[in-house]
């Protein structure tokens, strides 16, 4: 008999997730309710007013679903400009936000926790 947790497949349409707001806009979270998945996967659309934050713990990767023109994402007070299309690892400790109106798909690893969202 072996030891290892079994997962089960399973299909979430993201789009169809109850958004929630957060620092950056309204995000659609999925597998927080999987406790063998190890992370969150979320469909977020950030908005103008994405606030400066940073996390103690997680780490997010933001793939670049659609942009504005001149959008970009600031880390640790550096901007950046994106497109559709980039990938941006963002460790434990980064101030970051996004500049500009964008969807993103945003893996956290660990699963997401809104007690380790941080501002200055």
């Amino acid at each position: 008999m072996s030891s290892e947790i079994s997962l089960e497949p399973k299909i979430v349409d993201l789009a169809s997730l109850p958004g929630v707001p957060c620092p950056c806009g309204t995000a659609r979270r999925a597998f927080a309710d999987v406790p063998e998945y190890p992370a969150t996967i979320h469909l977020t659309e950030i908005s103008d007013e994405a606030e400066t934050h940073y996390h103690r713990t997680l780490t997010e990767t933001y793939y670049i679903l659609e942009c504005d023109e001149n959008a970009g994402i600031e880390l640790n007070g550096t901007i950046t400009p994106i497109k559709a299309g980039m990938c941006i690892m963002i460790p434990p400790g980064t101030r970051h936000r996004a500049v500009g109106c964008m969807k993103i798909l945003n893996i956290v690893i660990p699963k997401f926790d809104p007690a380790d969202e941080h501002f200055d």
